[in-house]
């Protein structure tokens, strides 16, 4: 946080800008995702050529020049993109990534090797495969790889100081000023700053050039009129609340958020080699979790599994309905309205386990669980939660996923909105039947804010390994259930 803070007028547009015609927003995401590929796609053939050309210049007489390259490939590209080596950056330098190129391709003819072992036949790709024939496949495999990866680099760095992208720096403070400063003047970069989003701003020197074009409420405005690609985040804003959640909106409207923290150690943190902005550290935040496309990967599980389930589980739909019925009398299921993604409220539906004595009630008792009113079936549906399985119906609609923040009643979404300002941001996903929150213990009466931490650390670390995990602490927990 900067010292005082004084209020100074915005403008729309930067001194000596030039004038953008806003687009459309098909038009415009089509652009972003095609010149946002140009470089990936550009090191996928680089290395596919790698592997072409070093297994013509190793080929064995009597095999086919390409045959070793198409055995290779399959394990060599997974491995340079689970190593980060087809993602952008902003320094590019083959020599930096020349280490990791070096061991993936050591890996990859290593598992290749391996596979032709077992396999009847399966060095005839490689013809003997002797280690000298190996070696200099392994040779001119990083070479050529090395290679061409620094012809694409300075290539790129050509296209870059030729048209440079349009960039928004959040936060004007001390920081966000000589990364600005930074990017005006290195052309290398590719990125020439518009201005500052500060809903809050210091008083910049006489010297700045670069306006403050408002705080979030104008971030969508300024995005869609400078065509906006890339979100430079800076540490040191006056309000750093309000720099969080415009960053977290710049991602969702499609941008590359990139964060510039004010501690320099955070260059040596993440599974990436670090990258730096000319001498700042610079970490690359990952798309958001809706954004990504194993997302719908997520949604084809979430059908998938809903639909099976209710059709396996119908004998104990079946089971659970009777038993409602019995205790509680007619109407088995509970419809409850609950806030779901982006806020928006749907009807969850439940097995009755209590009826309660008007809809106020309903709607605001936070805990249920020792209510001397509920009956012996209740409370057995309750501790194995038999009565959430009603809820496969709301996953198959969409209106919830298999794992997520779980669903609260609006009355409770507005008051814990108000006591804990993250509780809000739990909302950026689909709710779930079970989440990260629940398989740590933060089931029933506990603590909202440590919910609520636990919600946002599911969303901003996502991946379809996380939610198997969650899947299965879920079974486990109920095969010893505690209650709820």
């Amino acid at each position: 946080m900067s010292g005082p803070v004084r209020r100074i007028a915005t403008l729309d547009r930067p001194t000596g800008a030039p004038s953008v015609r806003p687009s459309t927003g098909l038009g415009r995401h089509r652009r972003r995702l095609h010149s946002g590929l140009a470089l990936p796609a550009g090191l996928v053939a680089v290395d596919v050529s790698a592997a072409a050309g070093a297994a013509a210049l190793t080929a064995a007489s009597g095999s086919h020049p390409l045959a070793g390259a198409a055995v290779l490939l399959p394990a060599l590209l997974p491995l340079n993109l689970a190593g980060g080596l087809y993602r952008s950056r902003l320094t590019l330098s083959a020599l930096d990534e020349f280490p990791a190129l070096v061991a993936r391709a050591v890996v990859a003819t290593a598992c290749v090797v391996t596979v032709g072992a077992c396999l009847d036949g399966g060095w005839r790709a490689f013809g003997p495969a002797t280690p000298l024939r190996l070696a200099a496949l392994l040779g001119a495999l990083v070479l050529f790889a090395a290679t061409g990866r620094a012809f694409a680099y300075r290539l790129a760095r050509k296209v870059r100081r030729r048209r440079p992208r349009p960039v928004l720096v959040l936060g004007a403070g001390h920081l966000g000023q000589r990364v600005a400063s930074v990017l005006s003047e290195r052309a290398e970069y590719g990125m020439s700053p518009v201005g500052f989003l500060d809903s809050d701003p210091v008083l910049l020197p006489p010297d700045n050039r670069l306006p403050v074009l408002g705080g979030r409420e104008a971030l969508h405005k300024v995005i869609r009129r400078h065509r906006i690609h890339h979100v430079v985040a800076t540490e040191g804003a006056a309000d750093e609340a309000e720099t969080t959640a415009s960053l977290r909106l710049a991602a969702r409207l499609g941008c590359q958020v990139w964060l510039v923290p004010a501690l320099r150690e955070y260059g040596s943190v993440g599974r990436f080699p670090a990258d730096h902005l000319y001498g700042f550290p610079c970490l690359r935040l990952n798309r958001p979790a809706m954004r990504r496309p194993a997302w719908t990967g997520k949604r084809l599980l979430d059908i998938a599994a809903a639909g099976l389930g209710l059709v396996a589980l119908s004998p104990v739909l079946a089971a659970c309905a009777l038993a409602v019925r019995f205790d509680t009398g007619p109407g088995v299921l509970f419809r409850q309205q609950r806030t779901g993604l982006d806020g928006k409220v749907f009807t969850v539906l439940k097995f009755r386990t209590l009826r309660p004595s008007n809809e106020h009630e309903s709607a605001t008792r936070w805990n249920i669980s020792h209510d001397h009113r509920m009956g012996a079936v209740g409370r057995l549906l309750r501790k194995t939660s038999l009565d959430e399985l009603p809820q496969l119906w709301n996953v198959l609609r969409g209106d919830m996923s298999l794992v997520g923040p779980r669903p609260e009643r609006p009355y409770f979404v507005m008051r814990f909105g108000q006591a804990y300002p993250e509780y809000a941001d739990r909302h950026r996903v689909p709710v779930g039947l079970t989440g990260l929150a629940q398989v740590n213990g933060l089931r029933g009466d506990t603590s909202i804010e440590d919910r609520a931490r636990f919600d946002n650390r599911y969303i901003e670390s996502w991946s379809l390994w996380q939610d198997t995990k969650i899947l299965l602490r879920t079974a486990a927990l109920m095969l010893h259930p505690d209650g709820s």
